[in-house]
Parts: C-alpha cells; structure tokens; sequence
C-alpha cells in the first residue's frame, strides 16, 4: 500500500513554496553581480527576455510531469515511459536528478549555515557579547561543522511536517516576510552615498556587448537555473498541485515572482556595493570583476555594516535573516526530492525517511566541511554546471518526444478547458520539442568545451 501524498490546499501556498524553491541564495548574490558585470540592463533584458522564452517552457514541462503522474520524479519519468528501455532511461535520469539535488543541498546548507551564524553575530553584537561575535565569524572548521547540521535540522523539521503543515505552512510565512525585508532595505540602502552608482551599473544598458554569445549564454543559464528546473524540485510541487488549478497560469506567476524577486535582489545588493565602495571597501577582485558568491556576503558586505554605525548591526541583522530564509524555502525543496522518493517507493513513514535522509546529508555536509579546500568547489561545479543542464536537456525531451501530445493536452485541460485553443498550446508545445532542447544543449556545450 502506498504511502498517502499531501497536496497543496491552496494556490498561494504553491505559488509561496514553488518561488521561495526558486529564489535561493544564488539568486540573491549571483543575479545582480552577473548583470553587472555584462551590461547592466542588456543583461537585465535578455535574462527576462530568456526567462519566459525558454526557461518557462521547460518550468511547464516539470509541472505537467508531475502533476499528471503524481510521482517522484523516478516514478514520474517511468509512467511516462512507452518501452521498458525507455523506463530505463527515466529510472537513471530520475536518480541522477536526485542523486544531483543531494549534492547541491550538502554544499548549499554549508553555505546557509554561514549566514544563519551571521545572522547571530548581529544578535551577539546587539547585546555586546564579543567573544561569541568573533566566534561566529571566524571561518573554522567546528563553526561550519555546528551551522550546517544546525540548518539541516530546521531543514528536516519542515520537510517531516509534510506538505500542508511543512513545506506550505512555512512557505507562505517566510516568502511574505523576505519580500517586505528586501523593499525595506532596498528602501534604506538607497538613502546612501554612492547607491546611484550601483543602480546606474545595474540599469543603464550597455548595449555594445548586449549581443555577444558568452553573455547571451550567461543568461540563459541565469533564466533557466534560477528557476530550479533539472532535478525534480518543480516536478515534486506539480505533484502535489490540485488538478483544478490553471497550470500555464501558476507556470507563468511563479515565472513572474522569481524574476521579480531576482530583479528587486538586484536593486539592494548592486546599491549595497556601490555604497560599500565609497566608504572605502574593496568590491573589485584581482582581475577586475565584482566580487560575487560567498565573498561578496561574508567580507563585502559586512564590511559595510561595519562602516554604517549603530544602524549597521540592525541592517545586518535584517540582511542575515533575509538570506536565512532564501536559504531555507530552496532547501525545503530540494530535501523533498529523495524524500518523497523514499516514502512513494519503500512505502516508508515520512517522518523517518526525513530524519534518516537529513542525517545522511549532514554527513555528506561534515564530509565536505572537513576537505573543503578539495571537495567544496568540486561538489558545486560537477552539480551546478554538469549534471543540472544534462538533466534539465532529459526532462524536456521526455515531455517533448516521449510523452504523447493527446496526453499533454488532456492533462492541461483538467484545470484549463479551453487549453487546446489557446496561445499557449499553439507555441509551447514546439517550444519543448525543439527550441529549449538545442538551448539547453548549447548552455550545456559552451560549458563543457568553451
């Protein structure tokens, strides 16, 4: 007997969880430095422009998957399977996906358990506590170690609540709650010296390097990555989605508030440098570009904080848990991937597939803690810049060459009657087919052999 699946009771509460999985860390410190660093605005327009011509394509194919099977994405991709071959393939292809979202999570929650000790280096500071503030900011060994199992934990205790009481009871707390932070510091931010040099670096287009392929490339990956697509995520939330709901609707809102959120990221941190450099903080790296990544949150940053007065620790304490909670609606997401695959196939109690799926990953976490100079950028490269476009090139051709066109259509309909005469169906399903499988596989190319 298989287990019972939870199901989303509203659409606020998928739209809440979908775009709080998409809207992640990298989306807060990765999308902003990138435009800049390629053409302001050129960059800014052919991101959206790619977003919704590519990336939301490929969005609609993992929803549709997933709610027409109601499946993990192994079982997902052998329901579609017409030929025991076939259901192969789905079989590697789900288990890479979820083998990858594994992986990424082991390196994401070290990543996030630094910012959840920022965030209590603001605290320390608050109340004067010195020694517990230098502690929480210094990059050791058993600081990282403590972080990340402390961020897997409130991790696992959201996945094991399940759908309803878990993913979207939390979802639609913290997505509100990081929106409101974000415009209050962009708010803030730009009251100060030097944040207009930021919003002209961000918005002002150069449009001489607008057309060339390494950025266009860039963009694409920014579109189509920052959506979460390859590794079963959206595949799982279209699982749980109720068969009313309008899916080429919920595709295109959750399209529009990950973009939207990207965009707004944009208008704090590029500001937030700006500032930092005219109180005299470096923001360049040795080859010129702007700091970007880790860096840019545990060195630029807080330096800027440090430069800000009285107000800089309650500015730094609204950053810190703004970035705590981006980090907490991805990892939700990508906890749920193995989980619900464990609890579908083993017919396992959820709680205790969370927990013992949580402790693996934090001894993957451990692992990589302690050989970080060898593992760390190893584990994000093979996860982030091989496996995804290779997995994200499989779920597009299992949509657009595997399933039968009838049955795409049929499963649209149920929450949208009139899907076959719409302009949707007239383009996206040639979209799937052919556009976003050579788009993927040129990202894919570009970063293997360029």
């Amino acid at each position: 007997m298989a287990a019972a699946r939870g199901e989303f009771s509203s659409r606020f509460g998928f739209l809440m969880a979908a775009s709080g999985s998409a809207v992640g860390l990298g989306n807060i410190w990765g999308f902003p430095t990138n435009a800049a660093s390629n053409g302001g605005a050129a960059f800014l327009f052919i991101y959206l422009f790619l977003a919704f011509t590519l990336a939301y394509p490929a969005l609609m194919a993992e929803l549709i998957i997933g709610r027409h099977t109601r499946s993990n994405a192994v079982g997902a991709l052998r329901k579609l399977a017409p030929t025991p071959r076939v259901a192969k393939l789905g079989s590697v292809v789900g288990f890479a996906g979820i083998l990858t979202v594994t992986l990424i999570l082991s390196f994401y929650s070290i990543v996030s358990g630094w910012m959840l000790a920022w965030l209590l280096n603001s605290l320390a500071s608050i109340f004067g506590l010195d020694a517990v503030s230098s502690w929480l900011t210094t990059d050791a060994e058993s600081r990282n170690a403590i972080f990340s199992v402390v961020f897997m934990a409130l991790t696992v205790i959201v996945i094991r609540a399940g759908v309803r009481d878990g993913i979207e009871k939390w979802a639609s707390r913290l997505m509100p709650a990081l929106i409101v932070i974000l415009v209050l510091l962009i708010g803030y931010v730009l009251t100060l010296e030097g944040a207009m040099d930021g919003l002209r670096a961000y918005l002002v287009p150069d449009f001489s390097i607008a057309m060339q392929p390494g950025l266009i490339i860039s963009a694409l990956g920014q579109a189509f990555f920052s959506l979460s697509l390859g590794v079963g995520t959206m595949l799982i939330y279209g699982s749980y989605l109720s068969s009313k709901e309008n899916l080429p609707v919920v595709g295109s809102l959750v399209a529009l508030l990950d973009t939207g959120i990207a965009f707004l990221a944009g208008l704090l941190i590029l500001p937030a440098m700006y500032v930092a450099l005219a109180n005299g903080v470096e923001i360049f790296s040795a080859d010129g570009a702007l700091v970007a990544g880790p860096g840019l949150i545990v060195a630029v940053l807080p330096a800027l904080f440090d430069t800000m007065g009285s107000a800089g620790v309650f500015v730094a304490l609204a950053f810190f848990v703004l970035m705590t909670i981006a980090s907490l609606t991805s990892s939700i997401s990508m906890l749920e991937v193995p989980v619900a695959y464990v609890v579908e196939t083993y017919d396992a109690e959820r709680g205790k597939a969370t927990l013992m799926l949580g402790a693996g990953i934090a001894l993957i976490c451990l692992l990589i803690v302690y050989n970080f100079s060898t593992l760390f950028d190893l584990v994000v490269t093979i996860t982030t810049e091989y496996s995804q476009p290779l997995l994200g090139l499989f779920f597009t051709v299992f949509v657009g060459w595997v399933w039968k066109r009838n049955g795409v259509l049929e499963e649209l309909k149920k929450g949208y009657a009139g899907a076959e005469h719409s302009l949707f169906w007239k383009i996206w399903p040639l979209y799937i087919r052919f556009v976003c499988p050579i788009a993927i596989a040129a990202v894919y190319i570009q970063l293997v052999f360029f």
